[in-house]
């Protein structure tokens, strides 16, 4: 996979599954919270975990699938404190610093877009410092429509400077870059292992690397 970097003035970022293991959300999702919310209810495991996978499966592709505060509220849980029981999971995918600081050298724009809660982003920037090495951050909270909306890109597009044309996105949904795509974004990347203890993808419908190493170093415009 290789990058133009010469036409590249801005990317845009994924969190989970991007810049981050995607590991620690599957196992608090698929595993930690059927755990809690049988402990909490006082029935089976496996019966927990049908009831919720089936409720998440309902709300897939809806920002309510992100909202911490619905979860909460639907299942009557802490969802942000049980997601502190296991934040030992939190982890950068390899080479993200050394892929943000070249970036940076380059002179290119780097812009986090994630579909997580502002609740759940404060966790993982606590935890990792990401922050530190990002020109902007945004939740698709803050515009009510998640990223597989034609609403949230035309809401980006009105706060952050940046040409479809010119602008590298990266994300591990392929609905959320098929997205990017009909708003007009022509390059995207895709990744072939968001969860570090899952096979690689065998197939994918975008050009997809498997660590940032792949499309270093970043070249100075000349």
């Amino acid at each position: 996979m290789k990058v133009n970097w010469q036409t590249i003035d801005t990317v845009l970022l994924d969190m989970d599954g991007t810049l981050l293991d995607l590991h620690f959300d599957n196992f608090f999702w698929l595993t930690h919270l059927p755990k809690r919310y049988a402990e909490h209810h006082g029935i089976q495991s496996d019966k927990a975990e049908q009831l919720l996978h089936s409720r998440y499966r309902e709300k897939q592709g809806t920002l309510d699938w992100y909202c911490l505060e619905y979860w909460s509220n639907e299942l009557r849980l802490n969802i942000r404190q049980a997601k502190d029981e296991v934040r030992h999971l939190i982890r950068e995918r390899p080479f993200v610093q050394e892929f943000l600081s070249q970036l940076k050298r380059a002179g290119i724009n780097r812009v986090l877009i994630t579909n997580a809660h502002p609740q759940s982003l404060e966790l993982k920037l606590e935890v990792t410092g990401l922050q530190n090495h990002l020109d902007r951050i945004i939740s698709s909270h803050d515009y009510g429509e998640p990223k597989e909306s034609q609403q949230f890109w035309s809401r980006l597009r009105q706060e952050v400077t940046f040409d479809p044309a010119n602008t590298l996105f990266i994300d591990d949904s392929e609905a959320v870059l098929k997205a990017a795509g009909t708003f007009g974004i022509i390059h995207l990347l895709t990744m072939l292992q968001p969860d570090s203890q899952q096979p690689l993808r065998r197939r994918a419908l975008y050009p997809a690397i498997h660590h940032f190493d792949e499309i270093l170093p970043v070249s100075m415009k000349s």
